[in-house]
């Protein structure tokens, strides 16, 4: 999974951490048990000390109150960088209600949480700008209703936006002097209305008590559907510009010095579209002057403009200047040294009172690094594209529910058709399923698929597939989830391979070393064998010398009673010799109690199932484990333990290899009383005949079979201090079950 998991306790003991964490963090997993959620040093090592306490507090409190959590904070990487994560934490109840335990997880974050500083300092910046800006700037809601003011505003006129807010929430424009008011409240009023601009000059309060003329203009904002969100204004002191023409010429030359320093191209026409300004900077960049601008008739001759683009740019100019609607636009615009750079036009009418145009103004903007950015992304995608489908594996995406949305060539070539051949289907992934899977492995792989969508659990798998030509071949699947940023699944991202192979040459090896492992039990048995006859003959061998001695000195005339009975003494320690042979050799075979250690079944019963899990697959049967909550740690061998299960495990399979339909190993884990722990193997085989005689020394069931498996299993258990035994199902199969004492016995 793209992200770290972990379980605990209702009381908040840890009882699962992802392998993926621990690899993160560079803490080594505990050896026994782990470690608690809140005292345990091992997570004050990892997170941030900042965050530490607060994120403490937080999981305490959901302890208590039995509520979720959801927190962010920083922990450190296994080289010491710390990096932002959302930790989440959710109930678990059963089906009264009762807290079972915590499922949690933990996403990085990081990139986000960067994202949102960055916008968070562009907000102070932008903040900052606005009570820089040397005007009074202020917004209402799309109703009138006052928003905000900026500093500027409040050091101007010396009023917060409580003071221009009526109580009914309009705004009271109680800045305005006494004789303007009205006018200039029924003005805005109109704008508010119509949506339409708002501009209006009045005489506005000073912070020192007294009045100058001021200018405001205010502009709607509005989303795409032109739906007003916001009204923005700017109020400027225009006292000056009112009292003398002088101090007007003063401000229209600080206005040009402004728009002329402005990092942008500026024009402007009159309403009918005759160019009438362009900025410094516009003459600087493009080389072009207004009259350069300007045909013959009054009109703009767009020479600035790329051929290839300038009739398109002169309809939409034209089209703007005909119905009064702004316009925007791209091309390629000349420089002054002679190339064309991507330019971005946007085109506004400046309106009066009466909503009449009274002149156009355009802001061009330089584009060619944006633009030059966008095409490289478009190659990067499509070099990803080609990537993906030159890779010598088969690709394969799909909607969070599991339908295909996108397959490679390889994988298209491999079945033999494209995906749009299944549109007519019911089901996509149904479809390519029922048709491609080997029917043997198709429930295992449909249950698999069902789980992996239902969970959001990765899916891997081993299966056999139908090729185009009709041979099946084995494929090994593998798919992960893609996630949004809120954890949800979007996308799932598949990759098939074909190891059909490999898999070929496993079965070989497998046979080979099967072969090879039985020549070697043969041979170990037929040592073993001679050397249990050597060391037990030579006893023997006495022992019978020395009755046949004794039989003599007994029908003797008179008997030897004496040398009798010495002779029987000897046959005594002849007889003693040969039963400390017997031990000797028995105690080669016997568990010694000081080699055990206390162990999670569970973990034993996974290190079992890895081994076994390829070859059950590889014989189309499937192995269900169950273990009951709550299961102790044992006093036990692990490798012994695991011999004895691998052996039952394989029993079972070997027993169903005739078996027709479904396969299935059931591994039972449950807690037979206070000082037991029973563990039943069951098969749906064809049962045992003697489920006794089984376990006898060289009985076997089996073509090729030792009869050593099942005796070397049931010493293990009793050598234990448990006991194993076999019996026949009710319907079909048998069970072998072994129990296991909870505390180690001292055994004989």
């Amino acid at each position: 999974m793209p992200a770290y998991t972990w379980s605990a306790s209702p009381d908040g003991h840890s009882t699962f951490v992802s392998e993926s964490t621990f690899a993160y963090t560079g803490l080594q997993p505990p050896k026994a048990g782990l470690f608690h959620l809140l005292d345990n040093t091992s997570w004050r090592r990892i997170i941030h000390p900042d965050d530490y306490d607060g994120v403490m507090n937080a999981r305490r409190q959901s302890l208590a109150s039995n509520l979720p959590f959801d927190t962010e904070l920083r922990i450190r990487r296994h080289d010491g960088v710390y990096r932002w994560f959302r930790l989440f934490g959710s109930l678990s109840r059963d089906d009264k209600g009762k807290l079972t335990g915590w499922y949690g997880t933990m996403i990085d974050i990081e990139e986000r949480k960067v994202a949102e500083q960055a916008l968070q300092r562009n907000e102070r910046e932008l903040q900052q700008l606005i009570d820089a800006v040397p005007a009074a700037i202020w917004s209402t809601g799309p109703d009138g209703t006052p928003t905000y003011v900026n500093t500027r505003f409040t050091r101007m006129t010396g009023a917060t936006i409580a003071d221009i807010t009526a109580g009914d929430g309009s705004p009271s424009l109680s800045v305005v002097h006494p004789e303007d008011r009205d006018l200039a409240v029924a003005a805005f009023r109109h704008a508010v209305a119509t949506s339409e601009p708002y501009f209006r000059r009045y005489r506005q309060v000073r912070a020192d008590g007294s009045y100058r003329w001021t200018e405001t203009r205010a502009e709607p904002l509005r989303d795409r559907s032109g739906a007003v969100l916001k009204w923005y204004g700017l109020s400027v002191d225009v006292h000056d510009l009112v009292i003398a023409q002088q101090a007007l010429q003063q401000s229209e030359q600080r206005l040009q010095q402004l728009v002329d320093a402005v990092p942008v191209m500026i024009w402007s026409t009159t309403p009918e579209g005759k160019p009438v300004f362009v900025n410094k900077r516009f003459m600087d960049v493009t080389g072009t002057t207004l009259e350069d601008a300007t045909g013959s008739d009054g009109m703009p001759t767009l020479c600035t403009i790329h051929p290839d683009y300038r009739d398109d740019a002169r309809h939409m100019f034209m089209q703007s200047f005909a119905t009064g609607a702004p316009c925007m636009s791209r091309y390629l615009q000349l420089r002054h040294d002679g190339s064309y750079r991507w330019s971005e036009v946007r085109v506004e009418p400046l309106r009066g009172v009466n909503n009449d145009v009274l002149q156009w103004y355009a802001v061009c903007v330089d584009i060619e690094d944006e633009v030059r950015a966008h095409e490289a992304l478009r190659q990067s995608e499509r070099s990803l594209r080609q990537l993906v489908e030159t890779l010598p594996a088969m690709i394969d995406c799909a909607t969070p529910d599991g339908e295909p949305i996108y397959r490679s060539k390889q994988l298209r070539e491999f079945l033999g058709y494209d995906l749009e051949d299944l549109d007519g289907e019911p089901s996509r992934l149904g479809a390519t399923l029922d048709a491609g899977v080997h029917p043997s492995d198709l429930q295992g792989v449909k249950e698999k698929y069902a789980y992996s969508l239902a969970t959001g659990e990765p899916y891997a798998r081993r299966h056999r597939l139908r090729r185009f030509d009709g041979e099946y071949r084995w494929v090994e699947t593998r798919a992960g989830p893609m996630r949004d940023a809120g954890g949800t699944i979007v996308q799932w991202n598949v990759i098939c391979l074909d190891i059909d192979a490999e898999m070929r040459t496993q079965e070989e090896l497998r046979q080979a070393q099967e072969k090879l492992a039985r020549a070697s039990q043969a041979a170990s048995l037929a040592e073993l064998s001679a050397s249990i006859a050597h060391e037990v003959n030579q006893p023997l061998a006495a022992i019978v010398a020395n009755s046949h001695a004794c039989q003599r000195w007994l029908t003797a005339s008179p008997p030897n009673i004496e040398r009798a009975h010495r002779t029987i003494e000897r046959v005594i320690r002849d007889a003693n010799g040969a039963a400390d042979v017997v031990s000797r050799i028995r105690s080669l075979f016997r568990q010694s109690v000081e080699k055990r250690s206390i162990s999670a079944l569970t973990s034993v019963i996974e290190e079992v199932y890895d081994l076994i899990s390829e070859e059950a697959a590889r014989r189309h049967t499937r192995i269900a484990v169950d273990i009951e909550k709550d299961i102790p740690p044992v006093a036990l061998d692990r490798i012994q333990i695991q011999q004895v299960l691998s052996n039952l495990i394989r029993n079972g399979i070997d027993a169903m290899d005739r078996t027709a339909g479904n396969k299935a190993i059931q591994l039972h884990v449950t807690r037979q009383d206070e000082e037991m722990i029973k563990i039943a193997i069951t098969d749906s085989g064809s049962g045992v005949e003697m489920p006794d005689k089984v376990f006898q020394p060289f009985f076997s069931t089996k073509e090729q079979g030792m009869g050593m498996g099942l005796a070397i299993c049931r010493s293990i258990v009793e050598a234990h201090g448990g006991t194993l035994w076999a019996e026949n199902n009710a319907s079909q199969g048998a069970t072998f079950a072994f129990l296991l004492p909870i505390k180690p016995k001292a055994v004989s």
